[in-house]
């Protein structure tokens, strides 16, 4: 294949990729949806994550240099 052709087939696919729209199962999409609904709220909050480090007591620790420097 010359340069001309394998630039249009790849432009052909590129345009097939970006339009098309595979039919929407909105019954499964509901389904999905509403599981995910009565999960989370028996689940942790999100706000809390078990890797996350606390950081409370630096903020006190350096809250009163960070005040002396801004003066």
């Amino acid at each position: 294949m010359g340069r001309g052709r394998q630039k249009a087939k790849a432009t052909r696919q590129a345009r097939e990729m970006k339009y098309y729209s595979p039919e929407t199962d909105y019954t499964a999409l509901e389904r999905e949806l509403s599981s995910a609904k009565k999960n989370s709220s028996s689940a942790a909050p999100a706000s809390t994550y078990d890797d996350e480090d606390d950081y409370s007591a630096y903020a006190d620790k350096y809250t009163d240099d960070y005040a002396d420097r801004r003066r």
